[in-house]
């Protein structure tokens, strides 16, 4: 409904975050039960001038990170974060960037949310010194949320229900060109169900054509599944909470068959009730992280450290969390504010980048 995505627009935007005052470097704690030490992780802060809510973030590598935000920003760095460009693209200052996927420093695709023109889609082939829209939503009812590349020509946007069914968009030009898809092959939504366009990271694509998008608002979250680049989708619910402004924000996979859901209410940061789950099945079920086990309060966005086993990085509005067992189990390392994280990168080019609000960015170090 036009009114709650007005709520949620406005209150993911505003209402809910801590000041960039509380960022400050925060170490990971001792030893687990069984004597063997955790590593020890820290955001290292990478100012970035600006004070727009970043919850889109693209990793590239240790090097290179692109972030949009609010206000039509988008900021580019090739230095780890001591310098950043900003390649906003012109005319943009009125929208809500709320995803941006990137293949490398120069190709960029970014997502504006929000009811009918208010969904945009842009791509950049010059590493932001210009800009071509590539899609503008011309349905009123249409409001698109997030969007994910399988590789650097397939990719998928998820809008909120139309008609009772969720919307997908695809490309297979590299974000050059969309094509609303037909709905025969979606599940119909639950009454009040829809997606959070909290980190870009509501909907996720896997390996060959396969994605996943996560849901709450209903009566229970779910998630959906396509392997086909979304002509069809298999939906399974959820155990994790969910409410008008609660469910699962963020989904993380490794392969095609762990994956990581984290959430809660965003309403309710600092508190975290059933807000945890995972998978080892590719998302045919999902188990529930005991609340001892789970992440102390509401996380908005969640990231798989691709070069380890089974390593998890969740942040929120309240803290950063690790998981060491592919999200069985949780420890937070910080107690600052960030909406976004994403890993990328190879050997020592290898980072994991987040990012919030008031311009906050940081790079994941591993504290000796």
């Amino acid at each position: 409904m036009p009114g709650m995505r007005t709520l949620r627009v406005a209150a993911l935007a505003a209402g809910l975050l801590l000041s960039l005052s509380q960022l400050v470097p925060a170490h990971a704690v001792g030893s687990s039960s069984g004597g063997s030490h955790k590593p020890s992780y820290e955001w290292d802060l990478k100012p970035t001038g600006s004070t727009s809510q970043f919850r889109g973030l693209a990793a590239i590598s240790a090097d290179v990170a692109w972030v949009a935000g609010s206000e039509g920003q988008v900021l580019l760095t090739t230095d780890g974060g001591k310098k950043w460009q900003n390649v906003s693209p012109p005319g943009a200052g009125d929208l809500l960037f709320r995803d941006i996927e990137a293949f490398d420093a120069k190709r960029a695709v970014v997502l504006a949310i929000g009811n009918g023109e208010a969904s945009r889609i842009y791509r950049t082939a010059d590493g932001g010194k210009t800009w071509a829209e590539t899609f503008r939503n011309t349905d009123p009812v249409a409001f698109y949320d997030c969007l994910d590349f399988n590789d650097a020509k397939f990719g998928l946007a998820l809008s909120d229900p139309v008609d009772g069914k969720f919307r997908i968009a695809a490309t297979s030009d590299g974000g050059k060109s969309w094509k609303v898809q037909p709905t025969t092959g979606m599940p119909a939504a639950l009454p009040g169900e829809f997606a959070f366009a909290a980190s870009g990271t509501c909907l996720v694509a896997g390996p060959g054509r396969t994605a996943w998008f996560a849901t709450g608002g209903g009566d229970r979250p779910r998630v959906f599944k396509t392997t086909d680049g979304g002509r069809s989708w298999k939906v399974t619910d959820s155990p994790m909470a969910s409410g008008e402004a609660a469910g699962i924000f963020s989904l993380a996979f490794h392969g095609p068959l762990f994956g990581v859901a984290v959430g809660g209410d965003f309403l309710k940061p600092t508190e975290a009730v059933n807000a945890a789950s995972v998978t080892s099945d590719g998302g045919r079920s999902w188990k529930l992280v005991p609340a001892d086990k789970a992440p102390k309060g509401y996380r908005s966005g969640s990231a798989f450290v691709p070069w380890t086993p089974a390593t998890v990085i969740a942040v929120g509005p309240s803290g950063s969390d690790f998981s060491l067992d592919g999200g069985r189990s949780w420890t937070q390392f910080y107690d600052g504010s960030f909406d976004s994280v994403e890993c990328a990168g190879h050997g020592p080019h290898a980072a994991c980048w987040a990012s919030g609000a008031k311009g906050a960015v940081g790079r994941l170090a591993l504290a000796h």
